[in-house]
């Protein structure tokens, strides 16, 4: 499934959202060197990404670095130098990503339901409890991996806060989503709670799959999501300060 834009409408111009998608793009174009147009972080350099990125061995061994070898092996110990200070890389991490592909679904994710959440809170508490969500994917997902040498990237799991908060606060919402049946697919207009509670329900079930060794990761942090989602729900009460005008009303045209 993939959404394309909500029912709700927001009451006021969601400037921290916009400034999250602008930071990120920017993050992406210029502070991540790359060859040509890349889509799934192959033409990227790898080694920014170690720097960039969330490691949870660093964490785990303090005053350790992880470093990628010409062989592709990760080395890690204490004479590997590194120019992210490792507490900063939670929130490098936020704000790096692995290709146009994973840029752009997330930015799209945050577009579509962070204007409301932010409509909900106002822009300073946004910040606030967008960087807590992606504190608590980061915390979540160390604590399914603790040993892990692979950098963890991107927004989704702060994202994923904003998506949590969403299915609380706006529950009769409803999202125009493209649907894929093998090779075909449809338009359809779903709730919220039920896109959402899919989308959700996928990153326990992959999550688990992959704590279990039973199928590869495909370098997705699913734990990550279910931290952002569940710390999402957990927060929004004490950062929402208003709902949208016409969250409780008929339903909402889709244009």
């Amino acid at each position: 499934m993939f959404p394309l834009r909500d029912n709700i409408p927001t009451d006021h111009f969601p400037v921290v959202t916009v400034i999250l998608i602008a930071l990120n793009c920017i993050a992406y174009v210029f502070l991540q060197p790359k060859t040509g147009i890349d889509l799934n972080g192959s033409g990227l350099n790898q080694q920014d990404l170690m720097h960039y990125g969330f490691i949870p061995y660093e964490i785990t061994h303090p005053g350790q670095h992880c470093e990628l070898l010409e062989t592709s092996q990760v080395a890690c110990g204490t004479g590997v130098s590194d120019p992210i200070p490792t507490w900063l890389t939670p929130f490098t991490a936020m704000f790096t990503h692995a290709g146009l592909l994973h840029l752009g679904g997330n930015m799209l994710f945050l577009w579509i339901f962070g204007n409301n959440v932010e409509d909900a809170t106002g822009p300073v508490r946004f910040v606030v409890f967008y960087l807590l969500a992606g504190l608590a994917a980061t915390g979540l997902q160390l604590a399914f991996g603790t040993d892990s040498v692979t950098p963890n990237l991107g927004a989704s799991g702060a994202i994923a806060g904003v998506l949590g908060a969403y299915i609380l606060m706006y529950p009769r919402a409803k999202v125009v989503t493209i649907v894929f049946i093998i090779f075909l697919f449809t338009i359809l207009e779903l709730p919220a709670t039920l896109f959402l509670g899919i989308w959700f329900v996928e990153q326990l079930f992959f999550g688990a799959l992959t704590s279990a060794n039973t199928v590869a990761g495909g370098g997705v942090a699913y734990w990550a999501h279910v931290g952002g989602f569940v710390a999402g729900l957990a927060l929004i009460k004490l950062f929402a300060t208003r709902r949208s005008s016409a969250a409780d009303g008929p339903r909402f045209p889709v244009y």
